[in-house]
This record gives C-alpha cells, structure tokens and sequence, in this order.
C-alpha cells in the first residue's frame, strides 16, 4: 500500500495535482477539507485499518509535521512516496490572487507557512521523493536530488 505526504506552501498545486494523479487510486486527507485534527486522525486510521491508498494533502511544511503520518504508515507497512512542491511566494500569492471565496488564503498565511518551511528529506522515512514544479501551466516530476 502507498501513503502519498505532500509538502509545499499554499497556491503551489497541491490539490490540482491530486486530482490529476490520485484522485481515482487514492483518498485524499486533507484539513481544508475535514476542518479538524479529529476528522483527519479518523480518516488516517480508516485508511491504514483497510490497507487503502492514501494522499495526505497539506503544506506539512515541517519535518515534524511530516513525521506523525510517515511513522504510523511505516507501522502498517506503507510505501511512503514524498511530493515536494516549488515554493516560491511570490508565485504562490499571484495564484492566490486568482482564488475566490474559501479557496482565498490570506497572504500572511502563505508567507507564515514559507518561514516554516523545512525541505524533506529521505532521511525522514521517505521511500521515495519528488520535486514538483510548473512549467507553462503542466506539472514537471522530478527525482528528488537536495539540489533545489
């Protein structure tokens, strides 16, 4: 079984990408959709009792972040595949721009969550790793190589 960790700032891709890579093998854990740390919790564990894919869709910014969901799929043998997301902030707050309603993210929050951001490694339990950028509106894969 696969447990998929994004990581990135808001206004990167992140659900986009989802929806275009995992949406029909994976479930997608996701705070801006469950709203609570309890309905998150709830999910994880229903994916990790049923052995079912799953795609954790935050900015998970930080190594500790990371390490809550990496160290409960390891117990139940996942295959943990790591997404990094290019964050660049002045880029993130032009396609924040673009959003309207709930989708808008307040600029203070995207640059907040910049100033956490710690890059991943695959020290941290990572089976494999990627670095996700955009190139004339397509998303480009590419092997992590810690040369960002």
């Amino acid at each position: 079984m696969e447990a998929v960790i994004f990581c990135g700032i808001q206004a990167t891709g992140k659900t986009t990408f989802f929806k275009n890579n995992f949406f029909s093998s994976h479930m997608r854990i996701s705070l801006d959709q469950l709203k609570s740390r309890y309905r998150e919790d709830l999910f994880l564990e229903a994916c990790l009792k049923s052995q079912q894919p799953f795609v954790i869709d935050n900015t998970n910014p930080a190594k500790e972040d990371r390490q809550k969901y990496i160290r409960l799929a390891k117990d139940r043998k996942f295959r943990i595949v790591g997404y990094y997301f290019q964050s660049k902030v002045a880029d993130a707050l032009e396609r924040n721009s673009l959003r309207t309603g709930k989708a808008l993210v307040p600029d203070i929050a995207i640059k907040g969550t910049f100033n956490k951001l710690e890059l991943p490694s695959l020290e941290e339990g990572f089976d494999e790793l990627y670095y996700v950028s955009t190139e004339n509106n397509d998303f480009v894969i590419k092997p992590w190589t810690y040369e960002i």
